[in-house]
């Protein structure tokens, strides 16, 4: 427990004008015993603390600078998140102390689990490790009690295979993954553990993949909605930039010479990219653009192509299909874009060049 009690004695000494020896005359102790209290070196026994906070008129607990802390469940939580936070040492002391006292409370339980983990990963210290990982375990069993949306068994899972990992368990965190991988969730962590751990890049790979695909699906978007948001904030420019960028990145991922669904998402964005164009007064590369959109959605539904690896850097997923489902074709989908967008001069825009492809 940690006090104020050497300030307060030096504190209320002086303000009541005494000197170290006044007042060592004053309690029948020696000069040296109240410069090593007020110096941290040694504390009064109780009977002199007493006799202390008479003296000075106040109560043991103001003499001590002593406020008990709030234990209540949600303050505990709180002291343990900040200490994840701050990455401070003495959250595990803290969490001790937590998890006898709510020993089947989620909360403590999951974020004294983090708290091992951190300093565990930290160190490579395997008791750390091992009681992270009890915890992890421990509070996987507890979930049903989580009311935080932010934390579910995803995490929790990755968590617990990052602390097998650590712990030289590869294998078993791989497995724990594995199990888990519900629609892919762990693709990209199982895939980079095989290639870069267990140096088995074969097995890695429709793993890798997979995480790829879903990665750029996620991120194109992500784009679109961005993109449509700064315009709708009247910040074109961002919108533009994104735009650009994500035309970039399709460059850098697709076959030159193949049509597949790229071709799709390059429509969705050159038709949004046409829509800042319009919004700034550029109304002949509002065209141009568009008409670009058009190209792409024509050369897909020349030759319809869904196969995943019509993507460059993807292979191992014969099975993996890709289905944008905004129309029956790659035009009709730019049309529904449009209706979405629901600018009247992209939509007449749309209606001309759609009649003269």
């Amino acid at each position: 427990m940690e006090t104020k009690l050497a300030e307060n004695i030096r504190s209320w000494r002086k303000q009541r004008g005494l000197t170290q020896e006044q007042l060592a005359e004053a309690l029948g102790v020696t000069v040296g015993a109240v410069h090593k209290w007020e110096a941290k070196l040694s504390t009064p026994e109780l009977n002199l603390i007493t006799e202390l906070a008479d003296f000075f008129d106040v109560s043991v607990d103001a003499l001590l600078g002593y406020r008990m802390k709030n234990n209540s469940l949600k303050a505990v939580t709180d002291r343990l998140a900040r200490a994840i936070k701050s990455e401070d040492p003495a959250g595990i002391t803290e969490a001790e102390k937590a998890l006898k006292r709510f020993p089947h409370a989620f909360d403590i339980v999951y974020h004294s689990a983090v708290l091992y983990m951190i300093f565990g990963c930290k160190s490579r210290e395997q008791d750390l490790l091992d009681r992270a990982a009890g915890l992890m375990r421990e509070a996987l069993l507890l979930l049903p009690r989580n009311t935080c949306q932010a934390i579910g068994e995803t995490s929790l899972h990755e968590y617990l295979s990052t602390i097998l990992m650590v712990s030289g368990r590869t294998d078993e965190a791989v497995e724990q993954l594995k199990k888990h991988n519900t629609e892919g969730v762990y693709n990209d962590l199982i895939g980079m553990t095989l290639s870069l751990v267990c140096k088995k890049p074969e097995e890695a790979e429709p793993f890798l993949s997979g995480a790829l695909l879903d990665s750029l699906a996620s991120l194109l978007q992500t784009i679109i909605g961005k993109s449509f948001s700064y315009v709708q904030c009247g910040d074109e420019e961002s919108a533009e930039h994104l735009l650009k960028w994500g035309l970039n990145l399709l460059d850098g991922v697709v076959h030159p010479e193949e049509t597949g669904y790229p071709d799709q998402s390059r429509g969705y964005l050159y038709t949004l990219l046409s829509l800042v164009y319009l919004k700034t007064g550029c109304e002949a590369e509002a065209r141009e653009t568009l008409e670009r959109a058009a190209d792409y959605a024509a050369r897909f539904d020349a030759s319809p192509n869904y196969d995943a690896r019509s993507f460059r850097f993807v292979s191992g997923t014969e099975n993996y299909h890709l289905h944008y489902l905004l129309g029956r074709t790659a035009k009709d989908g730019i049309t529904n874009v449009t209706g979405m967008i629901g600018n009247e001069k992209l939509t007449a825009l749309w209606e001309e060049i759609g009649k003269n492809d």
